[in-house]
């Protein structure tokens, strides 16, 4: 019985895995087809002659690779400025002893429930209001830092001993050098962790994006896709091929850190 239970699930798994995986599969494929290929009933799936001509008929027609630069600019630099302000938030909350700590932990907590689509418009009054709009200031300022992310190390941090801290201070280094030297080397796989993901929430970003550049020159990936696809009209194989361009550099990235963003999860998750 116990033998037919495994078979059973290993099935449902392989079916499961094929049914999640031939979206982006025939993805990759149809944008290495001809338009008689990409739009044939029934649909090929397979292409006769791999068309890497597509490829270069995307770049022609929309400035991707503009878009390219882009996203990667405005990925790092919200990549970099939520590691920064998470480590030192959380660790203000786990190593600092100051008045209304619990109360500011509480207000953070609270934050969390509050969807992020009933702030956007206040975001993007804030934004007008400065007269920042189409700008990269835009796409950057509302996202330097992340409540969610500070009370994820936050709840990592709190598995390091306090010792280490209280004995970096008896040897007369500052918060900052404890920090550098001795809590951003133990909590690697959490940053790690934190970094990936705000890197790929980044690169993901379509609604902001929409509403903050109306210019061709501060568009995102997701952003320009979205445009290339109404321009295109019926194009529907050089479609598959930039939306491949937008999605192939991520999945690189996540495949190459998986096992750091796997690592820094399953720790947490057992220090919490």
């Amino acid at each position: 019985m116990k033998k037919v239970v495994t078979i059973v699930a290993l099935v449902f798994l392989v079916v499961l895995g094929i049914i999640t995986l031939f979206p982006f599969v025939y993805m990759i494929l149809a944008g290495l087809m001809t338009y008689s290929e990409a739009t044939s009933i029934p649909p090929t799936i397979i292409p006769e002659k791999f068309q890497w001509a597509n490829y270069a008929a995307v770049f022609s027609k929309a400035p991707f690779l503009q878009y390219f630069i882009n996203t990667v600019f405005v990925s790092l630099v919200t990549t970099i400025a939520t590691l920064i302000t998470s480590v030192l938030a959380s660790f203000a909350l786990t190593s600092l002893e100051f008045r209304f700590k619990g109360l500011v932990v509480g207000i953070m907590v609270s934050l969390l429930m509050v969807p992020y689509e009933s702030i956007i418009f206040t975001n993007y009054n804030t934004i007008a209001k400065m007269g920042l709009l189409n700008s990269y200031m835009a796409l950057i300022i509302p996202f330097l830092t992340s409540i969610f992310y500070i009370y994820y190390l936050n709840s990592y941090l709190k598995g390091i001993s306090s010792t280490f801290y209280k004995a970096a201070k008896i040897d007369g280094a500052s918060d900052l050098e404890y920090i550098w030297r001795i809590l951003v080397p133990m909590s690697r796989p959490a940053l790690v962790t934190v970094g990936i993901l705000t890197f790929i929430s980044s690169w993901n970003s379509f609604l902001w994006p929409l509403l903050v550049t109306n210019e061709k020159k501060y568009r995102l990936l997701n952003n320009g896709l979205a445009a290339f696809t109404t321009e295109s009209g019926s194009d529907v194989h050089l479609q598959m091929a930039a939306a491949t361009l937008t999605v192939i550099p991520i999945l690189i990235i996540y495949l190459i850190f998986r096992k750091e963003i796997i690592r820094g999860v399953a720790k947490n998750g057992i220090k919490g």
